[in-house]
């Protein structure tokens, strides 16, 4: 049984006996002595999508969902859903680009190492890699000599999503970006 204080984005977990999917965490640290570390948790429900918040100290105790995790590749859209098939038995799982909110921007066609979370034979998420590889299309012009500087500037990529980048970059260059904190991290 994971703490809350072990709990992270994407976790799936049972509360008030339902299925929950983790979407954002908030850690307040009181200034009491003595006093527990609030951790504030913003869930979806797994089938639902209603959403719930709920405040936990860090030693409290939540019960896992008991859940399925198949390796999964990105098939095509239909519409405004994602179509994954299973890289073992190329069954295929259907889920809409809403509940994908926050992951969409990172999936691509050639995207390796993605898991499906699945219960009771239905998508209810997609873990992500922790890293992904995307292009730059659209950027400013690079500035000779900005490697010495931390300025950046903002870049469209290949799926839509815009992130900062260093002034170093150009356009079509290939860029590693951390999908749990969506930042740039060095060229691929």
């Amino acid at each position: 049984m994971p703490k809350a204080s072990d709990l992270k984005k994407g976790a799936v977990v049972e509360v008030n006996d339902q299925p929950c999917i983790v979407i954002n965490i908030d850690v307040q640290n009181p200034s009491a002595r003595g006093a527990s570390t609030l951790y504030k948790v913003r869930f979806n429900h797994a089938r639902t999508k209603q959403k719930l918040e709920q405040t936990f100290k860090g030693d409290d105790f939540l019960k896992p969902v008991d859940m399925i995790r198949r390796s999964v590749q990105f098939s095509y859209m239909d519409g405004d859903d994602y179509v994954f098939m299973d890289s073992e038995d190329y069954q295929q799982f259907t889920i809409n680009g809403d509940e994908l909110s926050d992951v969409a921007g990172y999936i691509t066609d050639k995207l390796q190492g993605m898991v499906a979370m699945l219960i009771d034979d239905q998508l209810v998420g997609v873990e992500l890699p922790q890293t992904v590889e995307l292009e730059i299309i659209e950027t400013a012009p690079s500035i000779k000599g900005a490697s010495a500087t931390s300025r950046t500037k903002p870049a469209t990529l290949s799926t839509g999503i815009e992130i900062q980048v260093p002034e170093y970059l150009a356009s079509g260059e290939v860029i590693k970006i951390n999908t749990a904190s969506g930042k740039f991290m060095s060229r691929a």
